[in-house]
């Protein structure tokens, strides 16, 4: 089940290359016989994150202070495109990443995220330079908010900027539930359409009784 989340304010580290990829995230040969989840945290961004003999890379935003404890990613234009691997939204929430606020995501990536605790947050590419920039400026030490029940984030200087959510997704990341989870909820609707849909269509029901016998 994933994380409630309901408000954060936290540390926010800006990342605003172009079209990071999910093999950009979490590469494909870290994922070589190392899939398994609670593992792969520490391989989040192994290419930007680590030089070629293993050590921290220090230029790499992540690995500077006060930036290393980032909860919030803020980042640049289709983030999280390419393949549809969900271990790139593992590896993030694994670091301690809740939630990522940025002008485009993967669709795939995107979907994932709510799936998984993460809150991706959909702003005007302005609104994400400005915000990056004021984090920048203040070297990491302002703090970024991300309110999903207000559906608002505030910059560290105050500048509140209102954000559209799904409401689906919205109840489910607030009340810490995936898909299945919030379908199960409506178990005696469901239930009573099927009943109903037996008596309206019986022959349909029939069929798919016969078809798992013969099966």
């Amino acid at each position: 089940m994933p994380q409630a989340f309901t408000k954060l304010t936290a540390t926010a580290a800006p990342i605003m290359r172009t079209n990071v990829d999910t093999d950009v995230i979490i590469s494909i040969n870290r994922m070589i016989g190392n899939s398994v989840r609670g593992s792969l945290g520490k391989w989040a961004f192994g290419s930007l994150r680590y030089l070629p003999d293993g050590s921290d890379n220090p230029e790499f935003i992540l690995n500077r202070e006060p930036y290393r404890a980032a909860e919030i990613l803020v980042t640049g234009p289709n983030f999280g495109c390419g393949s549809s691997r969900e271990a790139a939204v593992w590896s993030l929430q694994e670091m301690g990443i809740r939630a990522i606020i940025g002008s485009g995501f993967g669709d795939i990536f995107f979907a994932n995220c709510f799936q998984n605790g993460i809150l991706p947050v959909m702003l005007d590419k302005a609104v994400i330079d400005g915000l990056a920039a004021e984090i920048e400026a203040s070297q990491g030490a302002g703090r970024v908010s991300v309110d999903l029940q207000e559906q608002t984030v505030t910059s560290p200087s105050g500048v509140r900027h209102v954000f559209e959510i799904d409401p689906r997704r919205r109840a489910g990341l607030l009340e810490g539930l995936d898909e299945i989870s919030l379908t199960l909820r409506r178990d005696h609707e469901i239930r009573a359409f099927q009943a109903c849909d037996r008596d309206a269509r019986p022959w349909i029901h029939f069929a798919g009784h016969q078809a798992g016998q013969l099966a």
